[in-house]
Parts: structure tokens; C-alpha cells; sequence
């Protein structure tokens, strides 16, 4: 085995496997991938996939054999993987409606996102129910999962329980070096791309969205408080669904290596 010769095919077909033990040079495939291997995808001894271990490296593998519901892969060769951004960026979303919310961490995960935080505000029309937490945490972190395979990610990014405003900014000051709230009162779009050129590699970068009805005014000022910094998006009214995969979109291009 050793570093990849650039064999791997972008039409490949792409896994994640945890904990990884490479005994014999074999990586084990279990779970529902394994029907969706086998039975969908009817792959056969001999094809190729490539298989992530959620934290960044990538196994081009081929398919030695299956047993005892598993499939047995042969590593070829591996790599850091090169489709993780160089800065890690945590969306704090305001709880939306479950369609919206869904279609958001599927594209955010698609863009690049590394954390997704639903966070319960003022005007959020949706109450979440935690008597269903469980339930929603899986299907969020399935719908993360999938977008991941999809988009050829290194990682799956992680979909955490929603928490309340005072919460989520007591989260963003303790682990990020930025915090950004998009408000439609802020107009300086001169000093918002200056902030963007100034994120470095390495940094932990976080931004707040609003709910379908927007922010609360004391939710923007609770967070200016807690040192988040205003930035704006432009002249339109974006929807809670667009604005994040905007911004994200743009902190992508200024990001890309």
C-alpha cells in the first residue's frame, strides 16, 4: 500500500467507514452499506470504491470478497483527502421548518460546512420537540451523511441537537476564532469583504442565520455582545434557506486551495 497515484475516478463510488483497522490491508464494509454495495449498486470482486474514515483520509480500495454480511476490501493506496476546506466553518442556523432545514444541511454539507447547529430563536415558527430528539438527530445526521458521500467529502460533518440563542453563543465564543451574524440592517459591504479576506487557514470560522422571520433585534445585539461581527449580504432579502448556502458559497471560492 502507499500514497495514491492518482488512479481514483471522480464516478467512483464513495463510503464511509469509522474506525478503521487495516488488518491485512483490508478495510471491512458492514451495515446498510453493505445491502446497498451488494443488492443497488450490484457491485462485484474486482470493482473499485473509495472509502473515508470520517476524519480526513481517504482508502482507494478494491472489492476482494463477501462474507458473513460484509464486504472485504483491498486497500490500494491512501491519502489525506483533498476535499476538506482549510478553514472550519459552523453554521448556526435558526430553526426553520423540517423541509427547509433538511434541504439546508444537505447543501451546506455539500459546500463545505464542518458543523451544523440549529439554534431555537425568538421568531422561529418551529418549536422543536424534544421528546423526538433522537429521531430528528439520526435523520438530520443521515441527510449529512449522504450529501457527504455525494459530494466526495473527507469528513461527515456533525448535525447537533438544537440549542437556544444564549446557548449557541456561549458555544461560538468557547471554540471559534470568528463569529458573523448576517443582518439586513447592516449595510457596510465594503468592510464584510475585508472580514472574509482577512479568514486564514486554520481558523474556526462561525456564522449566525435567522429563523423565517429574521433575527430579533436583542438576539443581534446579545451576539455583537458575545463578539460576533455584523456582516451583510447584499441589497436582497434573502430567505433563511438561501442565505446560508450563499455565504457559504462565498466563503468557499475565497477559501479554495
Amino acid at each position: 500500500m502507499g500514497k495514491s497515484n492518482g488512479r481514483k475516478s471522480i464516478t467512483m463510488k464513495h463510503f464511509f467507514v469509522s474506525g478503521i483497522s487495516e488488518r491485512d490491508g483490508l478495510v471491512k464494509v458492514t451495515g446498510d452499506d453493505v445491502n446497498h454495495i451488494k443488492n443497488v449498486l450490484r457491485m462485484k470482486v474486482g470493482e473499485e470504491l473509495l472509502i473515508s474514515d470520517g476524519e480526513g483520509t481517504d482508502y482507494h480500495c478494491r472489492i476482494s470478497a463477501f462474507e458473513n454480511e460484509e464486504v472485504l476490501c483491498q486497500v490500494l493506496d491512501t491519502e489525506t483527502s483533498c476535499s476538506e476546506p482549510n478553514v472550519q466553518f459552523y453554521l448556526f442556523q435558526g430553526l426553520p421548518k423540517a423541509d427547509k432545514f433538511e434541504h439546508i444541511i444537505q447543501k451546506s454539507v455539500e459546500l463545505g460546512v464542518y458543523e451544523i447547529i440549529p439554534v431555537e430563536m425568538v421568531r422561529s415558527i418551529v418549536k422543536y420537540d424534544a421528546k423526538k430528539q433522537k429521531a430528528k438527530l439520526e435523520r438530520w445526521q443521515k441527510i449529512a451523511e449522504g450529501a457527504a458521500k455525494q459530494s466526495r467529502r473527507g469528513i461527515i460533518p456533525e448535525v447537533k441537537a438544537p440549542m437556544n440563542m444564549a446557548k449557541a453563543l456561549e458555544y461560538a465564543k468557547e471554540n471559534l476564532d470568528l463569529i458573523m451574524i448576517p443582518y439586513e440592517n447592516f449595510k457596510n459591504m465594503q468592510s464584510t469583504k475585508e472580514l472574509i479576506a482577512s479568514i486564514q487557514p486554520g481558523m474556526k470560522v462561525g456564522f449566525f442565520v435567522g429563523p423565517e422571520g429574521g433575527f430579533e433585534p436583542s438576539e443581534v445585539k446579545d451576539a455583537e455582545e458575545s463578539g460576533a461581527v455584523q456582516i451583510s449580504l447584499g441589497s436582497r432579502i434573502l430567505r433563511t434557506e438561501t442565505a446560508p448556502l450563499m455565504l457559504l458559497s462565498v466563503l468557499m471560492f475565497q477559501m479554495e486551495k
